[in-house]
């Protein structure tokens, strides 16, 4: 009788996760064992690590709106109030944006703010 091998199927499946592997470093690559743990923790992680990135920027856009803010004499928390009251539909990133693009532009929307407060 003729031996029968898994050869085609083990093969596939281990492309499968090489490919998965791809720019990873050292053994990580191109040693099976360690690949399928590295891709296992990376396909773990990258769900967490895509809602962290919504966290991250929000973060980085008010880092940012509070140096802008301060520049032209104003808190974050004060500049934000002052956007809410006067009505202002510009999200953070888009201040965000301004203030590093278009200071011009950005120096006006802190006036209104500043107007709106007093």
């Amino acid at each position: 009788m003729v031996r029968v091998t898994n050869a085609v199927a083990a093969h596939r499946r281990k492309k499968r996760i090489l490919k998965q592997a791809k720019g990873f470093w050292g053994d990580r690559k191109n040693h099976l064992r360690i690949t399928k743990e590295a891709v296992m923790r990376a396909l773990a992680y990258s769900w967490t690590h895509r809602k962290q990135k919504k966290r991250n920027f929000r973060s980085l856009w008010i880092t940012r709106l509070s140096a802008a803010a301060k520049i032209h004499g104003v808190s974050y928390s004060k500049f934000i109030h002052g956007l809410k009251v006067a009505k202002c539909e510009l999200d953070r990133k888009v201040l965000a944006d301004m203030a590093i693009r278009d200071p011009e532009g950005f120096a006006k929307v802190v006036d209104m703010s500043k107007k709106a407060l007093a």
